[in-house]
């Protein structure tokens, strides 16, 4: 008894399903590598400096005490040189750059609320204060500028109240860093304080500041050098009174084109340093965490600075800094979550593997050309059926040695309407059935 050949369908069905096994299981390596290698290239693991020097490069400054540093191009997100970044150690107030990249986005900044007690309990001993008093109203603006110039603690703690509470809040932030894909960050505080277990990186912290910068009101906060913050209530006027209050970055001002972003120091962590410049439509970003002198975490963020200016061209990236992945999140690529294109269907979009590998272009290629071919089988195959058919009724066919391609001729005259039977078959197999109700 003859065997009877598969139908289209099936075909097309058992080769669709193993070449989406195959990419699957692809998928799942890849990320599973993507989970234990390190964010922003395998570089980035090591404990050691990293730099890739061509001709005429500049050679790296040699007094760098920090402990971790990097700097990178924060518009191409390439990593130039970089020393131990993803070590996680405590951030002090530059963790406030999560913060707000977290927070600000909520309030519109002309936006007054009056200060409760309860909102200014509960302050680290020795906190970092604005002056914030109870009782009295503030707009969010100058809550903000609170926040960046004076690192008021005070400040953010009634921001987060705003916010919903303080838990509330390092939820919220655990979950921003997590899109922003900093894994080296563990939020226990909204505003930096030293609490045990809250750590994050300077790779992280390289994060908070280029995501930060890509939102106006961040950029403008931080940026500001000097502002006027409101006081209490004069005892013999009645009138609010106000004060001023100066940005503690101390390269603002002073180093060229400086933007920002933030500072930090405890006697845990050390001194921190995250900063941003512009030169010759280039801007640079910087982290310097726990130098062996507080006061070198400038010194050494700006030598940094200048040789990245100078390396610009003449080095190779060693890393990358990895994209948001929120969804529609500016300057990320493609502008969505995975950065893809958002006009496709998501069946239909190649999948993005994150991590740092570049295999999943070539998997997504594969897999595709494996059910185009498994289509291409199946039609061929229905053809020859269809003429082996025709043959055995008496039909002539002509056009091929082999039926590919041929037409029968028949009792019915000459038609070339058979051979594409197949592949409206094929196609009305694909097309999804419409759903009533």
């Amino acid at each position: 008894m003859q065997q009877k050949p598969p139908s289209v369908a099936r075909i097309v069905a058992a080769s669709a399903t193993s070449a989406l096994v195959l990419a699957a299981g692809a998928a799942t390596t890849l990320a599973q590598d993507a989970a234990t290698s390190p964010v922003g290239g395998e570089r980035l693991g090591r404990p050691d400096v990293q730099v890739a020097p061509l001709a005429g490069a500049p050679a790296l400054p040699a007094e760098l005490t920090g402990r971790s540093w990097l700097v990178a191009d924060a518009g191409t997100g390439e990593v130039l040189a970089a020393r131990n970044v993803h070590q996680p150690m405590p951030p002090a107030s530059t963790l406030k750059m999560l913060f707000a990249d977290t927070v600000l986005p909520k309030f519109d900044r002309t936006l007054e609320h009056q200060v409760t007690p309860a909102e200014l309990s509960n302050l680290g001993v020795g906190s970092s204060l604005v002056g914030v008093k109870e009782n009295l109203p503030y707009r969010v603006e100058d809550l903000w500028r609170g926040v960046f110039l004076s690192s008021g603690n005070d400040a953010v703690h009634v921001l987060a109240n705003m916010n919903g509470g303080i838990q509330q809040t390092v939820s919220e932030m655990q979950a921003r860093a997590q899109s922003l894909q900093a894994r080296d960050t563990k939020v226990v505080s909204p505003d930096g304080y030293d609490m045990d277990g809250q750590v994050s990186s300077a790779y992280d912290l390289t994060l908070f500041a280029r995501a930060g910068l890509r939102n106006a009101d961040f950029r403008s906060y931080c940026s500001t050098r000097t502002a006027r913050f409101p006081g209490g209530l004069d005892k013999n006027t009645g009138q609010r009174t106000a004060f001023d209050i100066s940005n503690t970055d101390r390269l603002l001002g002073k180093y060229p084109g400086l933007i920002g972003v933030k500072n930090g120091y405890t006697t845990n962590a050390g001194a921190t340093f995250t900063g941003a410049a512009e030169r010759g439509g280039r801007t640079l970003l910087v982290t310097v965490m726990h130098p062996e002198a507080q006061g070198r975490v400038y010194d050494e963020a700006a030598s940094l600075l200048d040789w990245g200016f100078a390396a610009a061209g003449k080095v190779r990236p060693v890393g990358q800094l990895v994209e948001d992945l929120t969804p529609n999140a500016s300057g990320g690529a493609g502008g969505t979550a995975a950065g893809g294109d958002a006009s496709l269907p998501p069946w239909s979009r190649p999948p993005v593997f994150h991590g740092g590998s570049g295999w999943a272009p070539a998997l997504w290629s594969g897999a595709a050309l494996a059910t185009a071919l498994a289509v291409w089988v199946a039609a061929r195959t229905a053809v020859r059926r269809r003429a082996s058919g025709a043959a055995a009724a008496g039909h002539t066919l002509v056009g091929g040695p082999t039926g590919a391609g041929a037409v029968a001729i028949g009792s019915s005259g000459v038609s070339g309407r058979g051979r594409w039977r197949p592949a409206r078959r094929i196609r009305a197999l694909l097309r999804p059935r419409r759903r009533h109700g």
